[in-house]
């Protein structure tokens, strides 16, 4: 670096630190109008160039790190992936490993800066959570997902972003991103020109909740708009969603990235085609307020504003909000208190212990006859591991990954335990039944580690096999090579343990009806096989819930590409299911007693829900208590609007109190508008939705019409 160059950027630090006491906005504002328009739109791509005359390094502000840093290049602690986190019911807990998160990501960019590095996946601006409805489980991405419903995904991905973001009065830890806005969840074939056409109900009882709770609760630093159309417009270049809503409604105050290559979307062959070519496009998602592009279609601008396409004062307003974000995260201050975060902080034994607790908690035990869960390896002389997952240390760690220093497979964590003799048996797809050995009949149980892989359900994928089509699945069945083998060894008359490894549903009617215990362990992270063979065994009380309905079939869905909400998900399935909602068994029982709230309440006022839980059993474990309200001639069936993971030893009982405030108890109607409403409503509260282990009251809201925000 020559000295001239040095001389440049201590003046500018020495101004800027004489600014300390202006607002990160008027800073940004002010070196915003030092620019030209050239460099300008040079900070307009996720690639933003170094304008050295200024002090501004170059910078990438595409990062990932949805379940920990993902894809930078070094080795960073790998925890269950958000479907698995959305699992545990654990909002504390989830923010407790974000904040981890945050610290190997500070530590991670602090190292490659260092080494003069500013790429891709090196950079504090982190892309995720993917807090889109998760409507269908045939989508392949629904695995980043928190799971099919609003008011759970609101909640843990706004620990999340708190997680990350941090507690600094003035400066960001690193930034969230809530992606992907909005009405997006498949099928990923069609994404990049399928144009939503939905109701205003869906739209705001179903699809936005959770974009407002991050937004207006959480103040989420980014947003990421959809590939897709809206209502006929690119959601990059949005009327409804980011004019009215996200800018004017929401007040969002940070800003938003496209998805990668989604403004090509708009001109391209192939593409939704709406506007002609890139400068169009261009100054389409900047005047809706898209500030920065993954991509490089922004190169067009400086001919976009030379032919009068879009005001200058349009691109002024996206820098400062981009230069907003980086003052925000302390790149041009001295003495950030994040910047003591070294690489000693990454991969630490708290963050290890950490990634086994979350895997833990992720676990949801789906049957457990006759109680022969847990195993006593004190009984047991030889156990026979079986199934393309029991030893693929690649695929408990789900998409959008990043990659730790060790990762503890099933078949390492039972062997640790006990005997073992291990054999694949089964791919995940084929035709050919392999035979059952001697070795596998000779032993006391059988676990057999299926289900499917990341590396067939994902984003946009080349994959066409039976069962799977561009990282989207056309069967929610476990293949049918697994069925038929998990067939051939019931035929031994040995025990067979079903260990599922998914990222969302999937349907298993002749499994569920004939094998003794099922467990569905998701892609759990680094230390799944120390969390399994722990639940396996005993050592821990398995506590998991579903964040997603189990359905008997895709012949209980509606087709894949229609977006309204009749038919889908708890909240409107009227079916039976394989396995519901918010469902999880435990080695121990629970019993819910002394439910007490107010018979009348007025509207606008919050409405406490006390009740008493105790552990009834032997065990000591975890317990997740959910809390549904019901609207008496309402369109949901019931909704989720409180729950609250508690342990409790044996024989303990503890008395909680959920507050359902008037969001909790409103009501969307045709038009969008949400109110709460005088009359009946009936809450009921337990281990899983309404049934006879619930506990039930009702509720009379009197007075007005109470209005609520969008």
């Amino acid at each position: 670096m020559t000295n001239i160059k040095l001389f440049i950027i201590a003046m500018i630090a020495a101004s800027t630190a004489q600014a300390q006491d202006s607002t990160f906005e008027q800073r940004a504002a002010a070196l915003e109008k030092k620019m030209t328009l050239e460099e300008k739109v040079s900070q307009m791509m996720n690639q933003s160039q170094a304008i050295d005359r200024l002090g501004i390094p170059a910078y990438n502000w595409w990062n990932e790190g949805l379940h920990g840093v993902a894809r930078s290049g070094i080795k960073a602690t790998v925890f269950p992936q958000a479907i698995g986190n959305a699992a545990t019911f654990d909002e504390e807990a989830l923010q407790k490993m974000a904040d981890m998160v945050s610290t190997e990501a500070r530590a991670i960019h602090a190292e490659y800066k260092k080494q003069g590095k500013r790429g891709i996946y090196q950079g504090l601006t982190f892309w995720s959570p993917n807090i889109n409805i998760f409507r269908d489980p045939r989508w392949g991405r629904g695995q980043e997902t928190y799971g099919e419903d609003p008011y759970l995904t609101g909640r843990m991905g706004m620990a999340l972003v708190r997680g990350f973001q941090g507690d600094d009065p003035r400066y960001l830890k690193i930034t969230a991103c809530a992606k992907h806005f909005a009405v997006h969840s498949g099928p990923e074939s069609t994404r990049h020109t399928f144009d939503a056409e939905i109701s205003p109900y869906d739209l705001w009882d179903t699809y936005l909740p959770a974009f407002r709770t991050l937004v207006v609760d959480a103040h989420v630093a980014s947003v990421m708009c959809a590939y897709n159309a809206l209502g006929g417009q690119p959601c990059c270049g949005n009327d409804l969603l980011m004019t009215d809503i996200l800018y004017n409604k929401w007040k969002f105050h940070g800003y938003v990235t496209s998805d990668c290559g989604a403004i090509d979307d708009f001109y391209r062959q192939g593409g939704h085609q709406t506007n002609p070519d890139a400068q169009s496009a261009s100054a389409d998602a900047v005047i809706h307020g898209t500030d920065v592009e993954c991509g490089s279609s922004y190169r067009s601008l400086i001919d976009a504003v030379k032919n009068n396409l879009i005001p200058e004062s349009k691109i002024d307003s996206a820098v400062t909000h981009l230069l907003e974000i980086r003052f925000r995260l302390g790149m041009f201050d001295r003495n950030v208190p994040y910047d003591t975060i070294t690489m000693s902080q990454v991969l630490t034994p708290e963050h290890k212990a950490m990634a086994l607790r979350m895997a833990r908690e992720s676990i949801v035990l789906l049957k457990n006859e006759n109680n022969l869960l847990p195993l006593d390896p004190n009984k047991i002389h030889k156990i026979a591991v079986l199934g393309p997952n029991a030893d693929d240390s690649i695929a408990v760690l789900g998409n959008y990954n990043g990659f730790p220093d060790h990762t503890v497979t099933v078949l390492e964590g039972i062997k640790s335990r006990v005997k073992v003799y291990y054999e694949k048996g089964t791919d995940y797809v084929g035709n050919d039944t392999p035979q059952v050995s001697q070795n596998i009949k000779d032993a006391d149980v059988i676990i057999y580690v299926g289900g499917i892989s990341p590396r067939l359900e994902g984003e946009e994928m080349p994959v066409k096999i039976e069962g799977f089509s561009g990282g989207d699945r056309t069967s929610i069945a476990l293949p049918k090579i697994q069925t038929r083998y998990l067939q051939e060894l019931y035929k031994t008359g040995k025990p067979v343990i079903l260990v599922l490894m998914t990222g969302s549903a999937l349907s298993t009617e002749w499994e569920s009806a004939h094998l003794p215990a099922i467990i569905n362990a998701w892609y759990g992270g680094e230390a799944i096989g120390t969390a399994l063979a722990d639940v396996l065994f005993g050592d821990y009380n398995p506590a998991g819930r579903l964040p997603v309905t189990f359905y008997k079939s895709v012949d209980q869905l509606p087709p894949f590409d229609n977006y309204s909400m009749e038919g889908r998900t708890y909240r409107y399935f009227k079916g039976e299911p394989l396995y519901a909602f918010g469902y999880g068994l435990s080695y121990t029982t629970f019993a819910y007693s002394n439910l007490s709230i107010p018979t009348t309440q007025q509207t606008g006022q919050t409405l406490p829900v006390t009740v008493t839980v105790t552990n009834t059993g032997d065990r000591d474990g975890d317990e997740v208590v959910e809390l549904y309200v019901r609207h008496p001639g309402g369109k949901t069936i019931q909704a989720l609007e409180g729950f609250k993971r508690i342990h409790l030893k044996s024989k303990e009982s503890k008395t909680i109190t959920l507050q359902l405030d008037p969001r909790r108890l409103s009501q969307v109607d045709e038009q969008g508008n949400r109110t709460e409403q005088p009359g009946k409503v009936e809450i009921f509260i337990g281990g899983g939705q309404p049934g006879k282990d619930s506990q039930s009251a009702e509720v009379t809201l009197n007075g007005d019409v109470f209005r609520l925000d969008p």
